[in-house]
């Protein structure tokens, strides 16, 4: 159960980043089969590969029974940009094969009708799809209440106090579950993931702009007795 401090505090740091940056509202962006695949392929690799590589994936391949039939070797490069292809081709195809399996198509959006649990539950089975990944689908195609945790969102977070220096993010995507009504996680989301690449960097964090001076406990440590 989160303590009174810390829900005064995440909902402080809510309406800052919403003063900030602004409020995001929801609206998928990609139909849920694609949202999948380009969110395997950004494991580990900016925004902008995972993007080149999706983009060749598409247009390399007109269905996505071709992207399944397609030759391991062939996959790999075509995804190249996105990095770790030897890895994430055949996660590719485990997903798709899973999916028309189950499903006997190439479609997910049946996700609809489950609840965030249930819809986390099943896409975790995929080969390759952990919680962040899943979370994306559930929260960006559905607006289902599921929070991802990626690099940026867990630095805040861990750098707030909210979260321990050694918490997954598992644990953290639980935390703020707990911390925010469902109805913040989109925007929240991508605000924090906007302040982690905008101010919060993983190195040399830009301390002397930031609107959370007052609520972080990284600021409070460090200019305590001065910065790096």
């Amino acid at each position: 159960m989160p303590s009174p401090n810390d829900l005064h505090k995440a909902e402080t740091v809510y309406t800052i980043l919403m003063e900030r940056y602004g409020h995001p509202d929801w609206r998928p962006d990609f139909a849920p089969m694609d949202e999948l695949i380009l969110t395997i392929l950004s494991a580990n690799t900016s925004d902008i590969n995972s993007g080149r590589a999706f983009q060749r994936l598409k247009a390399a391949y007109p269905t996505w029974q071709a992207v399944l039939d397609a030759p391991l070797a062939e996959l790999t490069d075509v995804i190249r940009p996105a990095g770790m292809g030897p890895t994430k081709a055949p996660r590719i195809q485990s997903a798709l094969r899973r999916v028309q399996l189950e499903r006997g198509e190439f479609d997910i959006s049946f996700l609809a009708e489950l609840s965030a649990e249930e819809g986390l539950a099943w896409l975790t089975q995929l080969d390759g799809v952990g919680h962040k990944t899943a979370s994306i689908v559930l929260l960006f195609c559905f607006d289902k209440p599921a929070f991802p945790v990626d690099t940026h969102v867990q630095r805040v977070t861990q750098r707030l106090g909210l979260a321990g220096p050694k918490d997954d993010p598992a644990k953290i995507k639980a935390l703020w579950e707990a911390l925010a009504p469902a109805d913040w996680f989109f925007a929240l989301h991508l605000n924090l993931i906007r302040h982690g690449r905008e101010v919060c960097h993983a190195r040399r964090p830009a301390c002397e702009i930031c609107p959370l001076q007052a609520h972080c406990d990284y600021y409070a440590r460090v200019f305590s007795v001065g910065p790096d």
